[in-house]
């Protein structure tokens, strides 16, 4: 059976309610699920948590639900690029959990590989570790961390078939991966949709058994956080 929804909105109309758990792919502004992110302001749901790498910039990604007031914790591991989101964190409005990168990634990965928490060296003796279990393994001390699981996960990948196998492009591929394998039920906005079977096997990188629904991605610009470009050698000759 076709795991393919007509829209968004209605991809999401039954899993969201007040007080859940989202957690959301996506790296900066690439390979985010901007339609479904779009989908889940416009449902007006709040109390939210939210885990991602970061919570996008101001008006665009993940901003748009801090705009909303939608939010009131967020699990991240950067926040630099979203004023709004460290005035409401400076004020004690929004709730943020502070993750080392690599450990919020490990988190999600352990949550969809079935494992409750790991140990890790990275955070020991920082506010990063302060009341959480310690271990000590070959004369170091390790700090343990819990695994995530999201109520839903929202991800972005560029091909997908009808089945739900999901193949990423560029940077979309740093943090989709192990959110669309920690969520309790996974909808993926993809680009192109193609029948069962179109896709290399070899080149799939999440399995569709992770995937409940798939959704196909609006055509859109797509943002990025800073542009930075280097002068092409022929003009800077010419302005000189």
């Amino acid at each position: 059976m076709s795991k393919l929804w007509t829209s968004a909105a209605e991809a999401l109309q039954d899993v969201l309610h007040d007080g859940m758990t989202l957690a959301v792919g996506g790296f900066g502004l690439s390979g985010v699920p901007v339609d479904l992110v779009d989908a889940v302001r416009g449902s007006g749901v709040k109390n939210l948590t939210i885990v991602s790498n970061n919570m996008g910039v101001d008006g665009k990604g993940l901003g748009v639900l801090i705009e909303a007031g939608q939010v009131a914790k967020v699990v991240a591991s950067y926040v630099g690029e979203n004023k709004l989101f460290a005035a409401q964190f400076l004020s004690g409005k929004l709730e943020v959990e502070f993750n080392p990168q690599g450990t919020l990634a490990e988190r999600l990965r352990a949550g969809g590989a079935g494992i409750p928490a790991f140990y890790t060296k990275t955070g020991v003796g920082t506010l990063v570790a302060e009341g959480k279990p310690h271990a000590e393994f070959d004369g170091e001390t390790y700090v343990q961390e819990r695994s995530i699981v999201a109520d839903v996960s929202l991800v972005r990948a560029h091909l997908s078939d009808t089945d739900g196998n999901l193949v990423y492009r560029w940077t979309a591929r740093n943090f989709n991966p192990v959110v669309a394998t920690a969520g309790r039920t996974t909808i993926a906005e993809v680009e192109q949709v193609v029948d069962t079977g179109a896709i290399d096997p070899n080149h799939i990188v999440t399995p569709g058994v992770y995937v409940q629904r798939v959704v196909r991605a609006d055509d859109r610009l797509k943002d990025i956080e800073q542009r930075t470009v280097r002068p092409r050698p022929m003009a800077a000759a010419a302005a000189k």
